[in-house]
């Protein structure tokens, strides 16, 4: 029964449709680029006609974020949903959590979207679409800033934090790891990921010497 605990409900005809239209234009997108990825390479790769691709998906621009959001590290949804989480757990394993799953996205990010700074009309096009969806590139920092605004209110980062800022140094520290990631392919000297994630985060000094509740030890944003 579906309903039976610890039983998943079987994927109807047309999740397994979108699931595998999905894995297809990942695989395209690594492959060739956001340049020469039409929906007709999709569909000829996936099996499927362009009409079915429609079907699940407005435009190339909706595939494409549907591709990111839910083919490679639940970084988007993850960082959408910070700005609850302020004031749970503590700010430093949030943030460390978060830029541990930044820089696997922007590792396949990065090549993809690379190519379309070759193409201008291409990369206008894309910039459209993604508009259109209320997508793109700012919306990582603003999500960063959004959570670390939040903290900032309720006294578990110092006052005198300025969120943009701080969200452009992380999201720019995330992005060259995983832009110089996807170009070593694999190869490279990098600290690990989880080391990486918690230097940076401490170089940023948001959550200085925090206690339990990752605030400043001696109250929450005070100085020393």
């Amino acid at each position: 029964m579906n309903g039976e605990p610890g039983k998943r409900r079987p994927r109807s005809t047309a999740e397994r449709t979108r699931q595998h239209i999905l894995d297809t234009a990942a695989e395209v997108m690594r492959r060739l680029g956001m340049a020469r990825t039409t929906t007709r390479e999709i569909a000829r790769a996936s099996g499927y006609s362009e009409a079915t691709l429609y079907k699940h998906f407005t435009d190339k621009s909706e595939l494409v974020l549907a591709v990111m959001r839910h083919r490679f590290p639940p970084f988007v949804e993850d960082l959408a949903a910070m700005t609850e989480r302020a004031g749970q757990g503590d700010v430093r394993d949030n943030l460390v959590g978060l830029v541990v799953k930044a820089v696997p996205f922007f590792r396949y990010g990065a090549p993809v979207l690379g190519s379309l700074f070759g193409e201008p009309d291409l990369l206008r096009r894309h910039r459209e679409g993604m508009e259109r969806h209320g997508a793109g590139p700012h919306n990582v920092n603003r999500g960063f800033a959004a959570y670390l605004s939040a903290e900032r209110e309720l006294g578990r980062v110092p006052a005198d934090v300025a969120p943009d800022a701080v969200a452009a140094l992380l999201v720019g520290a995330c992005f060259q790891r995983g832009f110089l990631e996807a170009f070593h392919e694999g190869g490279g000297e990098f600290p690990p990921l989880e080391e990486f994630a918690a230097a940076l985060v401490d170089a940023t000094g948001v959550t200085g010497a925090t206690g339990a509740a990752g605030t400043r030890e001696g109250g929450a944003g005070t100085r020393t």
